[in-house]
C-alpha cells in the first residue's frame, strides 16, 4: 500500500487563497487570478519567480512577486497549496 505524509496546515498567520492558474507544456505554473475579500482579482503583472522563505507566515515554497490590484505581493506556492502576503 502506498502512503503519503500530508503535512500540516495550521499555522493561523498564513492566508490561503485559492488561484488561477496556467499550466504550461514544459511544467511551468503561472498564476493568474487570485480568490480573496470574496471576488476574483486578477494578478496584473509577475514581477519574480524563486524559491524562497516565508519571513511573515513561516514556510517555504515557490515565490511569485506579483503586482495584484497596484499592490504589491508575494503569492507563495507551498506543496500544493497557495497563500498570500503583502510585500
Amino acid at each position: 500500500m502506498i502512503s503519503f505524509k500530508v503535512p500540516e496546515y495550521n499555522n493561523e498567520n498564513k492566508n490561503f487563497v485559492d488561484v488561477k492558474a496556467v499550466f504550461d507544456i514544459d511544467g511551468n505554473i503561472t498564476p493568474v487570478a487570485v480568490f480573496c475579500e470574496s471576488e476574483w482579482r486578477d494578478i496584473d503583472r509577475i514581477a519574480d519567480i524563486r524559491p524562497a522563505a516565508s519571513l511573515k507566515s513561516g514556510g517555504a515554497g515557490i515565490r511569485y512577486t506579483c503586482n495584484i490590484g497596484g499592490v504589491r505581493s508575494y503569492l507563495f506556492l507551498e506543496d500544493t497549496k497557495w497563500f498570500l502576503e503583502t510585500a
